[in-house]
């Protein structure tokens, strides 16, 4: 694949969304990217390193997470402004959601107004949840993972706005959280748990909020899930 032709002569950033979990859900388009880049920006090498493995992408990486400092960004800048072109990854699916790779765009754009960013589309576990969920998803409320503080305000206001709500959430705060839920929506409200999404044990759980919580407690509860309220 040819890297697209650039108006000036810096680098542009190629922001590449990578598998969710089977490898095979990958687009030719990311796999060309990520093979004709100079460097690849990854949240943990060493889960980027099996993808690369398995399509026999050689291309260098560096750690780019949630903890790296504005040093790690001006680097990265001085990387694009040289004329490198770079991918940004994230362990799964697509980076800026949930991610942090949100917050090195918006450090780039603010410096370099010219900076080239390029999507490269491809999974996301939040649309492929919705996707299965049988719920109205032509407008939906989306909010990463729950917040610690102020979640009375959050469900009051998407009880209000009667849309699908979708977030991320741990196996080790599932159980819990359902228990808020109870005490916000209604028992009979409808609600989809989608877990290991596109992975061997890829378990989708279809129930009212009063029923969920027994489907949970059958099974081991482990890997990231994505829970889907239907909006009423």
């Amino acid at each position: 694949m040819q890297i697209q032709e650039l108006d000036t002569n810096e680098g542009a950033l190629y922001v590449v969304a990578t598998p969710i979990g089977n490898l095979g859900d990958i687009t030719k388009r990311a796999l060309d990217t990520l093979q004709s880049v100079d460097l690849i920006l990854a949240e943990d090498t060493r889960v980027t390193s099996k993808l690369l493995r398995n399509y026999n992408i050689t291309t260098p990486t560096k750690s780019y997470h949630q903890h790296s400092g504005d040093n790690v960004k001006a680097e990265i800048l001085g990387i694009l402004s040289s004329g490198n072109n770079v991918a940004l990854v994230t362990d799964a699916g697509t980076p800026g959601i949930s991610d942090p790779g949100n917050e090195l765009i918006s450090y780039l754009v603010e410096r370099d107004t010219n900076i080239t960013i390029v999507p490269v589309p491809g999974p996301s576990a939040l649309t492929v949840a919705l996707s299965v969920s049988g719920f109205r998803s032509d407008k939906f409320v989306f909010v990463g993972f729950l917040p610690k503080k102020k979640k009375n305000k959050l469900f009051k206001w998407v009880k209000e706005g009667r849309v699908t709500f979708a977030f991320y959430e741990s196996p080790k705060r599932i159980l819990k959280t359902i228990d808020i839920l109870k005490e916000h929506f209604d028992e009979d409200t409808n609600i989809v748990i989608a877990r290991e999404l596109t992975k061997i044990h890829e378990t989708i759980y279809r129930g009212k909020i009063i029923d969920i919580k027994e489907n949970l407690e059958k099974d081991t509860i482990k890997g990231e899930m994505v829970v889907v309220i239907e909006g009423k």
